[in-house]
């Protein structure tokens, strides 16, 4: 249960959600890359500082894998724990009738 804890909060913040939506249009990205997207993109002038919380939340809850390249860190999504989502709530394929 803890794992769905840490997914649903993570997904929770709207700020997150932008961080993943960020790494699915371009993946592998560092800290300032991303500040720089957030902010030119979404008008969202969060602090370097934040923006590392936001990713250790996120990377807590597996969406967001990092490695480190010489002095850089760069982040990179894993949808993969959404499927837990899918697993518990699945999509019905037809639509409800009233």
């Amino acid at each position: 249960m803890d794992a769905d804890r840490d997914l649903f909060k993570a997904i929770g913040d709207a700020t997150r959600r932008v961080i993943l939506d960020e790494l699915t249009d371009k993946d592998g990205q560092t800290l300032f890359e991303i500040r720089g997207r957030l902010v030119m993109k979404h008008g969202l002038a969060s602090t370097r500082q934040a923006i590392s919380q936001h990713l250790a939340v996120l990377e807590q809850a597996g969406l967001v894998h990092s490695r480190r390249q010489g002095r850089f860190k760069f982040h990179h999504i894993d949808t993969s724990p959404l499927r837990s989502i899918i697993e518990r709530w699945p999509i019905d394929r037809e639509e409800p009738h009233p």
